[in-house]
């Protein structure tokens, strides 16, 4: 088990290091902005939809490392799908972290995710892995107001 979670630690330093489309695109059709106040994670993430397809998906932002590398793993996955299967990636991701296991655990783009699986032992963490996810979710929908991580008055 000890090699797996080293494993896990070296995927999330490589993405936090060399995160995969951590960019601003020309056209996106779709964007929203995330904030975490407690950790002080903020993301921004771009969107190109055409004809129900994510066909270009990047970010922006500042956040630690698990906050980076869930953003990059989320590109790298999400790109190329269509609207509906993004949105199913988010709840299973979501299950994941959250400690519920999601159905379906055996699709090869949320084992890539398992990396991130750790979190849910610690709940600040789950936050920090959850905010590109919930800032996508948002970019999908066209909310324009920021999505946080902490609902008002916490």
């Amino acid at each position: 088990m000890s090699e797996l979670r080293d494993l896990y630690q070296e995927v999330i330093l490589d993405h936090n290091k060399r995160p995969r489309n951590f960019r601003r695109p020309e056209h996106p059709t779709h964007e929203a902005r995330g904030d975490n106040p407690l950790c002080g994670d903020k993301v921004t993430v771009y969107l190109t939809i055409e004809d129900g397809v994510v066909k270009d998906v990047a970010f922006e932002g500042r956040g630690c490392a698990i906050s980076t590398a869930s953003a990059s793993l989320m590109t790298e996955i999400v790109k190329g799908r269509r609207i509906e299967e993004a949105r199913e990636l988010f709840r299973r991701f979501h299950e994941m972290v959250t400690g519920t296991e999601p159905e379906g655990i055996d699709d090869e783009d949320l084992d890539k995710l398992q990396v991130l699986s750790g979190v849910r032992e610690y709940p600040m963490r789950v936050k920090c892995a959850t905010l590109s996810w919930h800032t996508l979710a948002a970019a999908l929908e066209g909310v324009a107001a920021p999505v946080s991580t902490e609902k008002p008055g916490d």
